[in-house]
Protein backbone atom coordinates (compact mmCIF):
# COMPACT_ATOMS: atom_id res chain seq x y z
CA UNK A 1 0.00 0.00 0.00
CA UNK A 2 1.07 3.58 -0.58
CA UNK A 3 2.04 6.05 2.13
CA UNK A 4 -1.01 8.28 2.60
CA UNK A 5 0.88 10.60 4.96
CA UNK A 6 3.58 11.54 2.43
CA UNK A 7 3.27 14.47 0.04
CA UNK A 8 1.84 13.48 -3.38
CA UNK A 9 4.37 12.70 -6.08
CA UNK A 10 2.26 14.72 -8.56
CA UNK A 11 -0.49 17.31 -8.11
CA UNK A 12 -2.77 18.32 -11.00
CA UNK A 13 -4.88 21.44 -10.56
CA UNK A 14 -7.52 22.73 -13.02
CA UNK A 15 -5.81 21.10 -15.99
CA UNK A 16 -7.48 22.14 -19.20
CA UNK A 17 -6.50 21.29 -22.76
CA UNK A 18 -7.81 23.26 -25.72
CA UNK A 19 -7.31 22.06 -29.29
CA UNK A 20 -6.91 24.69 -32.01
CA UNK A 21 -7.90 23.80 -35.57
CA UNK A 22 -9.16 25.40 -38.75
CA UNK A 23 -12.71 24.92 -37.45
CA UNK A 24 -12.00 26.80 -34.23
CA UNK A 25 -11.06 26.07 -30.63
CA UNK A 26 -12.36 23.05 -28.69
CA UNK A 27 -11.80 22.25 -25.02
CA UNK A 28 -11.07 18.53 -24.64
CA UNK A 29 -10.02 18.48 -20.97
CA UNK A 30 -12.24 20.55 -18.73
CA UNK A 31 -10.61 21.07 -15.35
CA UNK A 32 -8.84 18.00 -13.93
CA UNK A 33 -7.88 18.04 -10.23
CA UNK A 34 -5.96 14.98 -9.10
CA UNK A 35 -3.20 13.98 -6.67
CA UNK A 36 -1.05 10.88 -7.17
CA UNK A 37 0.24 9.46 -3.90
CA UNK A 38 3.74 8.08 -3.45
CA UNK A 39 3.74 4.35 -4.09
CA UNK A 40 0.08 4.43 -5.12
CA UNK A 41 -1.57 2.56 -7.97
CA UNK A 42 -4.40 4.71 -9.31
CA UNK A 43 -6.85 3.10 -11.72
CA UNK A 44 -8.23 5.55 -14.29
CA UNK A 45 -11.30 4.25 -16.13
CA UNK A 46 -13.95 5.41 -18.57
CA UNK A 47 -15.15 4.82 -22.11
CA UNK A 48 -12.92 5.55 -25.08
CA UNK A 49 -12.87 9.28 -25.83
CA UNK A 50 -13.26 10.38 -22.20
CA UNK A 51 -9.80 11.99 -22.03
CA UNK A 52 -7.85 9.40 -20.04
CA UNK A 53 -4.81 9.23 -22.32
CA UNK A 54 -4.96 12.95 -23.19
CA UNK A 55 -4.60 13.83 -19.50
CA UNK A 56 -1.26 12.06 -19.23
CA UNK A 57 0.00 13.14 -22.64
CA UNK A 58 -0.64 16.67 -21.35
CA UNK A 59 1.31 15.91 -18.16
CA UNK A 60 4.26 14.75 -20.27
CA UNK A 61 3.75 17.65 -22.71
CA UNK A 62 3.67 15.53 -25.84
CA UNK A 63 0.30 16.60 -27.27
CA UNK A 64 1.67 18.64 -30.16
CA UNK A 65 1.59 22.29 -31.13
CA UNK A 66 -2.15 22.51 -31.77
CA UNK A 67 -2.99 21.67 -28.16
CA UNK A 68 -2.75 24.30 -25.43
CA UNK A 69 -2.67 23.15 -21.79
CA UNK A 70 -3.39 25.46 -18.86
CA UNK A 71 -3.58 25.00 -15.10
CA UNK A 72 -0.77 23.51 -13.03
CA UNK A 73 0.99 20.16 -12.80
CA UNK A 74 3.25 20.24 -9.75
CA UNK A 75 6.19 17.84 -9.58
CA UNK A 76 8.80 18.46 -6.89
CA UNK A 77 7.62 22.06 -6.51
CA UNK A 78 7.78 22.94 -10.22
CA UNK A 79 4.86 23.44 -12.59
CA UNK A 80 5.61 21.15 -15.53
CA UNK A 81 3.62 23.42 -17.84
CA UNK A 82 6.07 26.28 -17.16
CA UNK A 83 9.32 24.34 -17.57
CA UNK A 84 11.52 25.00 -20.62
CA UNK A 85 11.55 22.08 -23.06
CA UNK A 86 15.13 21.11 -22.14
CA UNK A 87 14.21 20.75 -18.46
CA UNK A 88 11.02 18.88 -19.35
CA UNK A 89 12.99 16.58 -21.64
CA UNK A 90 15.27 15.67 -18.74
CA UNK A 91 12.24 14.51 -16.72
CA UNK A 92 10.33 12.79 -19.52
CA UNK A 93 11.27 9.12 -19.64
CA UNK A 94 13.55 9.54 -16.63
CA UNK A 95 11.42 10.62 -13.65
CA UNK A 96 8.07 10.47 -15.46
CA UNK A 97 7.59 7.50 -17.80
CA UNK A 98 4.73 6.17 -19.88
CA UNK A 99 3.92 2.78 -21.40
CA UNK A 100 1.89 3.71 -24.47
CA UNK A 101 -0.93 1.72 -26.04
CA UNK A 102 0.12 -1.04 -28.45
CA UNK A 103 3.64 -1.86 -27.29
CA UNK A 104 4.57 -3.62 -30.53
CA UNK A 105 3.79 -0.53 -32.62
CA UNK A 106 5.69 1.72 -30.17
CA UNK A 107 8.95 -0.21 -30.61
CA UNK A 108 11.25 0.61 -33.54
CA UNK A 109 11.01 -2.23 -36.08
CA UNK A 110 14.48 -1.65 -37.56
CA UNK A 111 16.44 -1.92 -34.31
CA UNK A 112 16.94 -4.87 -32.00
CA UNK A 113 15.40 -4.96 -28.55
CA UNK A 114 18.89 -4.78 -27.04
CA UNK A 115 19.80 -1.63 -28.97
CA UNK A 116 16.57 0.14 -28.02
CA UNK A 117 16.93 -0.69 -24.35
CA UNK A 118 20.60 0.26 -24.28
CA UNK A 119 19.90 3.55 -26.09
CA UNK A 120 17.28 4.42 -23.46
CA UNK A 121 19.73 3.65 -20.65
CA UNK A 122 22.54 5.68 -22.23
CA UNK A 123 20.18 8.64 -22.68
CA UNK A 124 18.55 8.63 -19.24
CA UNK A 125 21.15 7.08 -16.95
CA UNK A 126 24.26 8.47 -18.70
CA UNK A 127 26.08 5.11 -18.71
CA UNK A 128 28.37 3.59 -21.34
CA UNK A 129 27.11 1.26 -24.06
CA UNK A 130 28.81 -1.88 -22.68
CA UNK A 131 27.35 -1.25 -19.23
CA UNK A 132 24.01 -0.43 -20.83
CA UNK A 133 23.81 -3.80 -22.58
CA UNK A 134 24.38 -5.66 -19.30
CA UNK A 135 21.74 -3.47 -17.63
CA UNK A 136 19.36 -4.13 -20.55
CA UNK A 137 19.58 -7.85 -19.86
CA UNK A 138 18.95 -7.22 -16.15
CA UNK A 139 15.83 -5.22 -17.03
CA UNK A 140 14.50 -8.01 -19.25
CA UNK A 141 15.11 -10.46 -16.42
CA UNK A 142 13.36 -8.02 -14.08
CA UNK A 143 10.18 -8.07 -16.19
CA UNK A 144 10.45 -11.87 -16.61
CA UNK A 145 11.26 -12.07 -20.31
CA UNK A 146 12.44 -15.66 -20.91
CA UNK A 147 15.83 -16.23 -22.58
CA UNK A 148 16.70 -12.55 -22.06
CA UNK A 149 20.18 -12.80 -23.58
CA UNK A 150 18.76 -14.12 -26.86
CA UNK A 151 15.90 -11.59 -26.92
CA UNK A 152 18.40 -8.72 -26.89
CA UNK A 153 19.41 -9.63 -30.43
CA UNK A 154 15.86 -9.99 -31.75
CA UNK A 155 13.50 -7.49 -33.40
CA UNK A 156 9.99 -6.59 -32.20
CA UNK A 157 8.28 -8.58 -34.99
CA UNK A 158 10.02 -11.72 -33.77
CA UNK A 159 8.41 -11.49 -30.33
CA UNK A 160 4.88 -12.15 -29.11
CA UNK A 161 2.56 -9.33 -28.04
CA UNK A 162 3.01 -10.25 -24.39
CA UNK A 163 6.81 -10.23 -24.67
CA UNK A 164 6.78 -6.87 -26.46
CA UNK A 165 4.59 -5.53 -23.64
CA UNK A 166 7.22 -6.63 -21.13
CA UNK A 167 9.94 -4.99 -23.22
CA UNK A 168 7.93 -1.73 -23.22
CA UNK A 169 7.66 -1.94 -19.43
CA UNK A 170 11.41 -2.57 -19.18
CA UNK A 171 12.09 0.54 -21.31
CA UNK A 172 9.81 2.61 -19.08
CA UNK A 173 11.65 1.33 -16.00
CA UNK A 174 15.08 2.08 -17.50
CA UNK A 175 15.09 5.62 -16.10
CA UNK A 176 13.97 4.45 -12.63
CA UNK A 177 10.90 6.74 -12.72
CA UNK A 178 9.00 8.16 -9.75
CA UNK A 179 5.75 7.90 -11.74
CA UNK A 180 4.86 5.28 -14.33
CA UNK A 181 1.77 5.72 -16.51
CA UNK A 182 0.54 2.43 -18.00
CA UNK A 183 -1.90 3.23 -20.81
CA UNK A 184 -4.05 0.16 -21.56
CA UNK A 185 -1.09 -2.19 -20.89
CA UNK A 186 -3.15 -5.37 -21.34
CA UNK A 187 -5.11 -4.53 -24.51
CA UNK A 188 -4.92 -7.30 -27.12
CA UNK A 189 -3.35 -9.83 -24.73
CA UNK A 190 -4.97 -13.09 -23.66
CA UNK A 191 -6.27 -13.28 -20.11
CA UNK A 192 -3.35 -15.31 -18.78
CA UNK A 193 -0.79 -12.78 -20.06
CA UNK A 194 -3.00 -9.92 -18.82
CA UNK A 195 -2.86 -11.35 -15.29
CA UNK A 196 0.92 -11.72 -15.53
CA UNK A 197 1.34 -8.08 -16.65
CA UNK A 198 -0.88 -6.80 -13.82
CA UNK A 199 1.02 -8.91 -11.28
CA UNK A 200 4.25 -7.46 -12.67
CA UNK A 201 3.03 -3.88 -12.19
CA UNK A 202 2.12 -4.63 -8.58
CA UNK A 203 5.51 -6.21 -8.02
CA UNK A 204 7.26 -3.15 -9.48
CA UNK A 205 5.34 -0.88 -7.11
CA UNK A 206 6.14 -3.12 -4.14
CA UNK A 207 9.86 -3.42 -4.93
CA UNK A 208 10.62 0.13 -6.09
CA UNK A 209 7.93 2.35 -4.54
CA UNK A 210 7.09 3.72 -7.99
CA UNK A 211 3.68 5.39 -8.27
CA UNK A 212 1.60 3.92 -11.10
CA UNK A 213 -1.38 5.25 -13.04
CA UNK A 214 -3.18 2.36 -14.69
CA UNK A 215 -5.41 3.56 -17.54
CA UNK A 216 -8.08 1.18 -18.78
CA UNK A 217 -11.60 1.01 -20.19
CA UNK A 218 -11.88 -2.43 -18.55
CA UNK A 219 -13.02 -2.36 -14.92
CA UNK A 220 -11.79 -5.91 -14.44
CA UNK A 221 -8.20 -4.82 -15.15
CA UNK A 222 -8.13 -2.28 -12.31
CA UNK A 223 -10.25 -4.20 -9.81
CA UNK A 224 -7.54 -6.26 -8.12
CA UNK A 225 -4.67 -3.89 -8.82
CA UNK A 226 -5.54 -0.34 -7.80
CA UNK A 227 -5.57 1.36 -4.40
CA UNK A 228 -7.89 4.06 -5.70
CA UNK A 229 -10.20 4.36 -8.72
CA UNK A 230 -10.95 7.54 -10.69
CA UNK A 231 -13.66 7.68 -13.37
CA UNK A 232 -13.50 10.10 -16.31
CA UNK A 233 -16.30 11.21 -18.58
CA UNK A 234 -16.15 13.79 -21.39
CA UNK A 235 -12.90 15.40 -20.23
CA UNK A 236 -13.74 15.59 -16.52
CA UNK A 237 -13.41 13.44 -13.41
CA UNK A 238 -16.87 12.38 -12.22
CA UNK A 239 -16.05 10.03 -9.34
CA UNK A 240 -13.03 9.05 -7.28
CA UNK A 241 -12.88 6.64 -4.35
CA UNK A 242 -10.68 4.13 -2.52
CA UNK A 243 -10.93 0.79 -4.29
CA UNK A 244 -12.91 -0.94 -1.52
CA UNK A 245 -15.54 1.82 -1.49
CA UNK A 246 -15.68 2.10 -5.26
CA UNK A 247 -16.99 -1.39 -5.93
CA UNK A 248 -19.61 -1.37 -3.19
CA UNK A 249 -20.59 2.30 -2.83
CA UNK A 250 -20.38 3.82 -6.32
CA UNK A 251 -22.58 6.92 -6.42
CA UNK A 252 -22.37 8.59 -9.81
CA UNK A 253 -24.96 7.34 -12.37
CA UNK A 254 -22.23 6.94 -15.00
CA UNK A 255 -20.08 4.82 -12.65
CA UNK A 256 -23.05 2.67 -11.72
CA UNK A 257 -23.78 2.26 -15.43
CA UNK A 258 -20.22 1.06 -16.08
CA UNK A 259 -20.46 -1.44 -13.23
CA UNK A 260 -23.84 -2.72 -14.47
CA UNK A 261 -22.43 -3.18 -17.98
CA UNK A 262 -19.51 -5.31 -16.74
CA UNK A 263 -19.99 -9.10 -16.52
CA UNK A 264 -19.64 -10.70 -13.08
CA UNK A 265 -18.46 -14.32 -12.98
CA UNK A 266 -20.08 -14.74 -9.56
CA UNK A 267 -23.55 -13.86 -10.88
CA UNK A 268 -25.90 -15.92 -13.11
CA UNK A 269 -25.47 -15.31 -16.82
CA UNK A 270 -27.94 -12.67 -17.99
CA UNK A 271 -28.34 -9.73 -20.32
CA UNK A 272 -25.83 -6.94 -19.64
CA UNK A 273 -27.26 -3.46 -19.19
CA UNK A 274 -25.63 -1.07 -21.66
CA UNK A 275 -25.50 2.69 -21.08
CA UNK A 276 -27.68 4.27 -23.80
CA UNK A 277 -26.13 6.78 -26.20
CA UNK A 278 -22.45 7.59 -26.54
CA UNK A 279 -19.79 9.95 -25.18
CA UNK A 280 -20.45 13.39 -26.70
CA UNK A 281 -17.81 14.99 -28.91
CA UNK A 282 -15.96 17.82 -27.09
CA UNK A 283 -17.42 20.35 -29.54
CA UNK A 284 -20.97 19.25 -28.57
CA UNK A 285 -20.52 20.00 -24.86
CA UNK A 286 -21.74 23.44 -23.85
CA UNK A 287 -23.05 23.86 -20.32
CA UNK A 288 -24.45 21.55 -17.70
CA UNK A 289 -23.52 17.95 -16.95
CA UNK A 290 -22.12 16.20 -20.03
CA UNK A 291 -23.75 12.94 -18.95
CA UNK A 292 -27.26 14.32 -18.48
CA UNK A 293 -28.51 13.28 -21.96
CA UNK A 294 -27.71 9.63 -21.14
CA UNK A 295 -28.73 9.71 -17.49
CA UNK A 296 -32.05 8.24 -16.31
CA UNK A 297 -31.73 10.20 -13.04
CA UNK A 298 -31.16 13.66 -14.55
CA UNK A 299 -33.03 16.63 -13.10
CA UNK A 300 -33.68 20.03 -14.69
CA UNK A 301 -30.59 21.61 -13.08
CA UNK A 302 -28.34 19.07 -14.82
CA UNK A 303 -28.91 20.81 -18.17
CA UNK A 304 -27.61 24.18 -16.96
CA UNK A 305 -25.26 23.54 -14.01
CA UNK A 306 -21.88 21.81 -14.27
CA UNK A 307 -21.28 19.81 -11.07
CA UNK A 308 -17.90 20.12 -9.40
CA UNK A 309 -16.07 17.10 -7.99
CA UNK A 310 -16.85 17.28 -4.26
CA UNK A 311 -16.47 14.92 -1.27
CA UNK A 312 -19.46 12.86 -0.11
CA UNK A 313 -17.55 10.63 2.34
CA UNK A 314 -13.98 9.97 3.45
CA UNK A 315 -11.81 10.20 0.30
CA UNK A 316 -14.88 9.56 -1.86
CA UNK A 317 -15.75 12.36 -4.30
CA UNK A 318 -18.39 12.67 -7.00
CA UNK A 319 -19.53 15.29 -9.51
CA UNK A 320 -23.33 14.88 -9.55
CA UNK A 321 -26.02 17.45 -8.74
CA UNK A 322 -28.71 14.85 -8.02
CA UNK A 323 -26.66 12.74 -5.62
CA UNK A 324 -25.42 15.80 -3.73
CA UNK A 325 -28.98 17.16 -3.62
CA UNK A 326 -30.23 13.90 -2.08
CA UNK A 327 -27.35 13.93 0.42
CA UNK A 328 -28.14 17.51 1.41
CA UNK A 329 -31.85 16.67 1.85
CA UNK A 330 -30.95 13.69 4.03
CA UNK A 331 -28.58 15.80 6.12
CA UNK A 332 -31.26 18.47 6.56
CA UNK A 333 -33.84 15.88 7.61
CA UNK A 334 -31.39 14.39 10.09
CA UNK A 335 -30.75 17.81 11.61
CA UNK A 336 -34.51 18.33 12.02
CA UNK A 337 -35.05 15.07 13.94
CA UNK A 338 -35.35 15.91 17.69
CA UNK A 339 -32.60 14.51 19.90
Amino acid sequence: MHDTSAAPVLQIRDLRVRLESARGSTEILRGINLDIGRGEILGLVGESGCGKSVTWLAVLRVLGRQAMATGSILFEGSNLLDLPEKAMGALRGRRLAMIVQDATASLNPIHTIGFQLAETLVLHRKIGWSTARAEAKRLLDRVRVPAAERRLGQYPHELSGGTNQRVAIAMALAGEPDLLVADEPTTGLDVTVQAQILDLLQEIRRDTGTSIVLISHDLGVVRETSDRIAVMYAGRLVEMAPSADFWHRARHPYTRGLLAAAPDIDEPVGRLRAIPGHVPAPSDISCGCAFQARCAEAISSCAVMTPALAPVANDHCIACLRTRSCDEQTATANREVPA
